[in-house]
């Protein structure tokens, strides 16, 4: 995993943030606080997180759904750059989501993020099962690799035709594309680019976009 652009130089990657990054002073410090604990691979790219705002801001988003959350720096991020945005977030993590909780109060975005502490497929059965189909604008996937084609497909029905569907990590620090990395989370991935390459065009548009870790964006047909 990466927390910055693959195949930048530090220089570069400093450079693309210094002259591009538009980022809120308390998402600044759930950054860095992030960037400083063991598990900091598992956060998302700012410059990564901003294009989704953008994007979201495109689709003129009302309602998004988060597969992983983590200290909840994206969805952070999201809420206060879209005032009307209501986020739904599925994690399992009471450690990690009780920072996410502590700075969406101190930012005044809580109302508007569901957290639902539960593991991720179940919760986005759950909301197939009640009937809930295109109920959001877009839906971002960064959790376990394993289950990745599971909430892919979950997040078909979930999300509205025209909505957007950005999945992280599918280039994987570049492991994807060595075929001797033979590791499960590895195989899971290419497993997973293989599958929505194959797929017909006429269910979405696809396009892999070499930022952060990689990031597969599905506009649903």
């Amino acid at each position: 995993m990466s927390n910055s652009s693959l195949g930048l130089s530090g220089a570069l990657q400093d450079y693309l943030l210094d002259v591009s990054l538009h980022e809120p002073e308390v998402c600044q410090r759930l950054r860095q606080q992030t960037l400083a604990m063991p598990n900091a691979s598992m956060l998302s790219a700012a410059e990564q997180v901003q294009l989704l705002l953008l994007l979201a801001k495109m689709l003129d988003a009302q309602y998004g759904l988060e597969v992983g959350t983590f200290t909840g720096y994206t969805s952070l991020r999201l809420t206060l750059g879209m005032p009307d945005l209501h986020m739904t977030c599925c994690d399992v993590s009471e450690e990690f989501t009780a920072i996410a909780r502590a700075y969406w109060q101190e930012a005044g975005v809580a109302e508007r993020i569901d957290l639902r502490l539960a593991p991720a497929l179940k919760t986005l059965d759950e909301m197939v099962e009640s009937g809930t189909s295109a109920a959001f604008d877009f839906a971002y996937v960064d959790a376990d690799k394993d289950a990745y084609r599971e909430y892919v497909e979950r997040c078909m029905t979930l999300v509205r035709p025209g909505g957007l569907i950005a999945i992280d990590n599918t280039l994987w620090s570049g492991r994807v594309a060595d075929p001797a990395n033979q590791d499960d989370d590895t195989l899971a991935l290419r497993q997973l680019n293989e599958w929505l390459h194959s797929q017909g065009a006429s269910e979405y548009d696809l396009s892999l976009v070499p930022i952060g870790d990689g990031l597969t964006l599905l506009r649903k047909a």
